[in-house]
């Protein structure tokens, strides 16, 4: 097999860069390959308010067949092996493909075995997570059930997708126990592997105006290393201290440790950190000139975001398309990740920011403030965005 482009994920950012390359260049049409095994697609940024309780899961998932953009080729499978000396990939079937050039756009891995007992106890007992479509129904039931005691929401010393969700699930829990009568018998404690509630001043003074008025409890430098379910105890090691702290939980909000894919850690495309070792500005490879990637699988300095995906596609595409005609890679992308705050039912505070972890806004207010219309952005605007606009070239 032999394609011009292959791409390799079929996840926001691959199918983003496959949507545009055959809108901006309709002669590569059948020669752009998609290889992803995955038979869904999911729209993960409302995960969030799933597992709040204010939006159906069902509607967040979509046959990966329905997205496949017109005049790609979908190979329905996993890739085990890059040889970038040989302009190729090896696939689980053992077959290899060949390509000019290739995108790799594989997502990030979520490693749950990395928290000992996770595997076992998540999405009972008052065990749950928003990082998965399988277990996100648990933790709207698990809001749902709680009675009182205490309510940890967690958050891993690695990188993740969406940096800001471990806490925004644990504004709405806060929320809903008021309503429910509950939170004056809770403790609701955000329990971080971080160094802080965000990496952006602006945004982090704010958050800390709303963790006071919620009246939550935070530890930082607390990385969540097990899970005792039957003694509803959370085990954490201080990275300061290398010490273990347990603490006992009626409920937990588990975010588990993330990383590159395997299969990039041990190929030649990675740095020494398992990612994908691309130019920050050009998203072109380093050492591979006919490579580029795109997204969490990346080296890039940024928050792991589908918003940081959406402004990465079009200098991707831009760069890639130059290197077909033989122009120089020009197009720089500057960092611009966005992370959406949910704050309450009804408010946000949505966060812009750049490489500089400077904020770099879009509307004409101060975005540092809850508002009722980022919300409605986020739950009513941006899936739209997402599905018609983004996953088709046009965004």
């Amino acid at each position: 097999m032999h394609y011009k482009i292959a791409i390799v994920g079929g996840g926001t950012g691959g199918i983003s860069v496959a949507a545009r390359l055959l809108r901006e260049n309709k002669g590569i049409s059948g020669q752009v390959a998609i290889i992803d095994p995955a038979t869904k697609h999911y729209y993960q940024p409302l995960w969030t308010l799933v597992g709040g309780g204010v939006a159906q899961r069902e509607v967040t998932e979509r046959e990966e067949a329905s997205v496949i953009p017109e005049g790609a080729v979908w190979i329905q499978e996993a890739v085990k092996e890059f040889l970038p000396e040989n302009n190729q990939v090896i696939l689980d079937s053992g077959k290899s493909l060949s390509y000019d050039y290739l995108v790799v756009a594989a997502g990030i891995q979520i490693d749950w075995h990395k928290i000992k007992g996770l595997k076992e106890s998540i999405g009972k007992n008052g065990v749950c997570s928003n990082y998965s479509y399988d277990y996100v129904n648990s933790t709207w039931e698990s809001l749902r059930n709680f009675k009182g005691g205490n309510a940890i929401f967690t958050a891993p010393n690695t990188p993740i997708k969406c940096g800001g969700a471990p806490q925004k699930i644990m504004y709405l829990a806060d929320d809903y126990f008021r309503k429910n009568k509950v939170r004056s018998k809770s403790k609701v404690m955000f329990v971080s592997g971080g160094g802080t509630i965000f990496g952006v001043k602006k945004y982090a003074d704010s958050l800390n105006q709303v963790i006071a008025r919620k009246e939550i409890e935070t530890h930082f430098k607390h990385n969540l290393i097990e899970i005792r379910s039957q003694e509803k105890i959370a085990v954490f090691e201080n990275l300061d201290t290398k010490q273990h702290v347990e603490m006992s939980y009626e409920m937990i909000h588990v975010v588990p440790p993330m990383s590159a894919p395997d299969f990039i850690k041990s190929s030649p495309l990675a740095n020494a950190d398992g990612w994908v070792d691309v130019d920050k500005f050009t998203l072109q490879h380093n050492r591979f000139k006919n490579i580029f990637g795109i997204g969490d699988c990346t080296s890039l300095p940024t928050s792991k975001t589908g918003a940081a995906v959406r402004k990465q596609a079009p200098v991707l595409v831009a760069n890639l398309l130059s290197l077909m005609e033989k122009q120089p890679v020009v197009k720089e992308y500057n960092g611009y990740t966005s992370c959406p705050l949910v704050t309450g039912y009804g408010s946000l505070i949505l966060a812009e920011f750049d490489y500089n972890n400077e904020p770099y806004e879009t509307f004409p207010f101060d975005q540092g403030k809850e508002r009722w219309s980022m919300y409605l952005l986020k739950k009513e605007l941006l899936p739209v965005i997402y599905w018609d606009g983004m996953l088709k070239g046009l965004m």
